[in-house]
């Protein structure tokens, strides 16, 4: 099974997207691994995409789509799920040209809805625990508020980071993910008119609900 996810910072991307890998076995793939992997393994493209980096030059997608295709055939022979990538609707049409000139299948696309203010405030809201940064707590997520200042959890102090709480940043990549002519949803809806020509399979999960019911709606519809 090969999967392609889409979904705004703060809309639960990465947990529903570990479920369904978990589930399902499939290499969770990660735009931004594939260049670490492949700049640290000095590869011909890793070589390629580091010289643009260090110019400060953005990767152009003639580099950056060969080395996505060739992670997806060396780590996910037996499925793959790929999160962060692409991130506009030119890099969606090459992806998919590219993907159907390997004869590689695309399964499903997941999209998680969540409004932009609420996605804003789940990141602001995120509070990490001194002792276990994996308890969850967030100030505006009733189900896992925690207790006063304290983990709900464990009663660990909290802190929070410091990119959950630059306003700034998340709007410039809410900017890029809710623009729907040029940016990462027009990319989601290119996959979801594919889907009304029944090449592909287009799911859409509301992000506003709690964990386990987004989780049971979306492991019925890949069953």
């Amino acid at each position: 099974m090969n999967i392609l996810i889409f979904g705004p910072n703060g809309s639960g991307k990465g947990t529903q997207g570990s479920l369904a890998k978990d589930k399902y076995n499939l290499a969770h793939i990660e735009s931004g691994a594939i260049f670490r992997e492949h700049i640290g393994q000095g590869t011909e493209l890793g070589k390629q995409a580091k010289a643009y980096i260090d110019r400060g030059d953005l990767v152009p997608d003639e580099v950056t789509i060969p080395m996505v295709l060739e992670t997806l055939k060396d780590k996910g022979k037996n499925g793959w799920l790929l999160d962060g990538f692409p991130r506009n609707i030119v890099q969606a049409k090459k992806l998919w040209e590219a993907l159907q000139a390997e004869g590689l299948e695309l399964n499903f696309v997941i999209e998680i809805m969540l409004d932009r203010e609420t996605a804003k405030k789940r990141i602001m809201g995120r509070r990490l625990c001194v002792n276990d940064p994996n308890h969850p707590n967030n100030i505006y997520i009733e189900a896992i508020k925690p207790d006063g200042d304290k983990c709900r959890v464990c009663g660990g102090d909290l802190k929070t980071r410091a990119d959950d709480q630059d306003e700034e940043a998340i709007n410039k990549r809410h900017d890029i993910y809710y623009d729907t002519e040029t940016g990462t949803l027009a990319a989601a809806y290119f996959f979801k008119d594919l889907a009304a020509k029944d090449m592909t399979k287009y799911i859409e999960l509301d992000g506003s609900g709690d964990i386990q019911s987004i989780k049971k709606t979306l492991l019925a519809q890949l069953d």
